[in-house]
C-alpha cells in the first residue's frame, strides 16, 4: 500500500514512517497539516492515509471531509490522543484510529482493514468534539478538490437539490443541503429566506422596493437577496446588533 503520513510533529512522522515501512508498505508522502493532506493526496494518490487528528489550521477531520468528496478517496485511519469518551464516536460509526504513541502491531491492525469514509461519518465525529465548522467548502471538479475559503463566501443558496455557493471569485454548485450548512455555521451565516444564508459580516443593510419587498444589501458585490417576510424580523435585529 501507498501511505500518506500526516502529522504536525516531526517526531511523530518519524515514527510511524519507520514502522510502516518495518511492515514492508510505501511512504508515499507526508504533511504537517489538513491542507497539505489534501495537496499530497492530489499529486501522490495513496492508499492510505494516517490522519493526525489535531493539527494547525485545518485539522485531520476538516481533510478527512474534503477527502471523502473524491470520486476515490483513500481510506483514513486517524491518529489520536483521545480520551476513550471521545474514542465513542469513532467506534460507532465504524472509523478506526490509532491511540497514541501507536504501536506496531496495533498499526498493522489497522491497514489491515483501512476503510474508506464518507461525510456522514465525519459529520457524526465532528458533532461529538468542539462543534467548529470547516474552514474550506470543498467542490469536486472533474475529479480534483476546489477548496473555498468559508470566510470568502458571501451566501448559499439553494436551488432544488444543489446549493449555489456565492464567493469572492465567483460561484460553484454543491449538493450539500441548507439545512446542514446553517447548522454547520450557524455563527457566522444568518437565514433570510427558506432557500438562503448570508454570511453576517458581508451584510450591509436593508432595503425595500415600491412593492414592499425586502432585500439584503451586500458589501464588496451588487446583488441583493429577497428577505422573506417571516426571517424580517430577525434579519432586522440582527444588523441592529452589529
Amino acid at each position: 500500500m501507498r501511505i500518506l503520513i500526516a502529522d504536525d510533529e516531526n517526531l511523530a512522522r518519524d515514527r510511524l514512517r519507520s514502522m510502516v515501512e518495518s511492515l514492508g508498505e510505501e511512504v508515499c508522502g507526508e504533511a504537517g497539516n489538513g491542507a497539505e493532506v489534501l495537496t499530497v493526496c492530489a499529486e501522490q494518490m495513496p492508499d492510505v492515509v494516517l490522519l493526525d487528528i489535531r493539527m494547525p489550521g485545518m485539522d485531520g477531520l476538516e481533510a478527512a471531509q474534503h477527502l471523502a468528496q473524491l470520486d476515490d478517496p483513500p481510506a483514513v485511519i486517524f491518529t489520536t490522543a483521545y480520551d476513550e469518551h471521545a474514542l465513542s464516536a469513532f467506534e460507532t460509526n465504524a472509523i478506526d484510529y490509532l491511540l497514541k504513541p501507536v504501536r506496531k502491531e496495533r498499526l498493522q491492525q489497522a491497514l489491515e482493514k483501512a476503510v474508506k469514509l464518507n461525510r456522514v461519518q465525519i459529520n457524526a465525529i465532528r458533532k461529538t468534539e468542539d462543534n467548529q465548522g470547516r474552514t474550506h467548502i470543498s467542490v469536486n471538479t472533474q475529479g480534483k478538490l476546489q477548496l473555498i475559503p468559508v470566510d470568502e463566501v458571501f451566501y448559499f443558496a439553494a436551488d432544488q437539490k444543489y446549493v449555489t455557493v456565492r464567493y469572492k471569485d465567483g460561484e460553484q454548485i454543491i449538493t450539500e443541503t441548507l439545512k446542514t450548512l446553517e447548522d454547520e455555521f450557524k455563527d457566522h451565516f444568518i437565514r433570510i429566506h427558506r432557500n438562503a444564508l448570508v454570511a453576517s459580516e458581508y451584510i450591509r443593510g436593508m432595503e425595500k422596493d415600491n412593492e414592499g419587498h425586502v432585500y439584503i444589501v451586500l458589501k464588496d458585490i451588487d446583488e441583493k437577496l429577497e428577505v422573506s417576510k417571516r426571517h424580517v424580523a430577525d434579519v432586522k435585529e440582527f444588523i441592529k446588533g452589529k
